[in-house]
């Protein structure tokens, strides 16, 4: 049993962690073949095949026994997932993906441009690369995926939609499922947050930032959603949802006008922080190590509008 296991520790220093990204949430079927298998705070996915099963996300090491946990709950081998994808190159999503593939053998598939932030553990961000807090241990990638790409196992299709901005491969997923006889498009968000610290003007180490974010948000739109899903539960109010699955089943996660409204509102909020930058004249230079730093999410169930830095 992985409990046996000695993983690899990664220290974080100075880094104030939610509680709530280790606690362990009740795993459950979302829709069809797709399934919840994350903690309170980090949401992670199982898509489950005959032929195998593919994992969204592999968050910190101390995740890894709470994934396992939830993956063999729901009556499915932990070892039996084949894939591994992930929503973004943020120490929170990936930093156990070398010890998720030493464990199951997986291939690692990844935006391509996010694939030299895993492959270097971090320490390529952007944003984030020279905070040694952030870091994790690198993972080598088996496959570099592209806008559009479709991943595919056991008769299950995933499509990569590159969604840049908050990394520079940020990817939101979708996929098709069925259940009761009915077809849902769930679509996974990657992340549309602008987190504290982020340049969005006369950025060297990301130029085009304001344009990938816009790039983003237009995909975002464009897409079809049935169920609303993401890379936090905050995103779309897991706990709610969650709660209300007893008595409304699937329906209860059936939510486009929320995923609307909750695109429509990022994109607002990163419009309002485009132009304030504008206004101020403020570049690159201009951003202390302090500010650079994350600290601990503000955002929460009910307040899921508001700016949090760790997205």
């Amino acid at each position: 049993m992985l409990r046996s296991l000695i993983l690899p520790v990664v220290v974080i220093v100075g880094l104030q962690q939610p509680t709530d990204w280790t606690e362990q949430f009740p795993p459950f079927k979302i829709a069809g073949n797709l399934y919840y298998v994350g903690s309170r705070g980090l949401a992670n996915y199982l898509i489950a095949t005959p032929q195998g099963h593919v994992l969204i996300n592999s968050d910190l090491e101390a995740n890894v026994p709470l994934i396992r946990e939830s993956v063999e709950k729901l009556g499915f081998k932990f070892t039996d997932i084949k894939v591994l994808l992930i929503s973004h190159a943020h120490w929170d999503h990936v930093a156990a993906s070398a010890t998720i593939k030493r464990l199951t053998g997986a291939q690692y598939m990844v935006m391509d441009a996010d694939v030299p932030v895993v492959e270097s553990g971090g320490k390529t961000d952007f944003q984030y690369g020279k905070d040694a807090s952030t870091r994790y241990p690198a993972a080598k990638v088996d496959r570099a995926l592209h806008d559009g790409d479709k991943v595919t196992l056991g008769g299950a299709t995933l499509v990569a939609h590159l969604t840049p901005g908050h990394t520079k491969g940020c990817t939101t997923w979708t996929i098709t499922v069925e259940d009761g006889g009915k077809q849902y498009n769930a679509v996974i968000v990657g992340s549309p947050y602008v987190n504290p610290g982020y340049v969005l003007v006369g950025n060297d180490a990301y130029p085009q930032i304001a344009d990938d974010y816009a790039r983003g948000f237009e995909v975002l739109k464009s897409l079809p959603c049935d169920l609303f899903l993401g890379a936090h539960g905050s995103y779309f109010n897991l706990e709610e949802k969650y709660a209300r699955m007893k008595n409304a089943g699937v329906s209860a996660f059936v939510d486009p006008a929320g995923y609307k409204s909750f695109v429509a509102e990022r994109e607002g909020a990163f419009r309002a922080e485009l132009a304030r930058q504008k206004g101020a004249g403020r570049t690159a230079g201009d951003v202390t190590p302090r500010e650079a730093r994350p600290t601990a999410p503000a955002v929460t169930l009910s307040t899921r509008g508001s700016s949090s830095p760790r997205q």
